[in-house]
């Protein structure tokens, strides 16, 4: 019913993609994938996350501020159909 896909590059890694099946939302799945990767990225010594979300997303971004990712940029045009920026988000797994 969900996936979460991701892949390191020295110490760094990138969320490529978080789906939870449309029948299966709104019940803490994409919380719980997302706190599995993460305790795996910091188990591996990762020292940060980075993913892009679209900027109209707002069931994702409530999801990765309520892990305290932030905002570190913006791809301008990143998306097609329809044409939309992506905001960087990023996490820091350094305690």
């Amino acid at each position: 019913v969900g996936f979460l896909a991701a892949r390191e590059t020295a110490g760094e890694w990138e969320i490529e993609n978080v789906v939870v099946s449309a029948q299966a939302r709104r019940r803490g799945l994409g919380s719980k994938l997302l706190s599995e990767f993460l305790h795996h990225a910091r188990s591996t010594g990762g020292r940060e996350v980075f993913l892009e979300v679209r900027e109209s997303n707002t069931a994702a971004r409530a999801l990765y501020e309520k892990w305290a990712f932030s905002e570190a940029g913006r791809r301008k045009q990143y998306y097609q159909g329809p044409l939309e920026d992506a905001l960087i988000l990023k996490l820091s797994l350094l305690r």
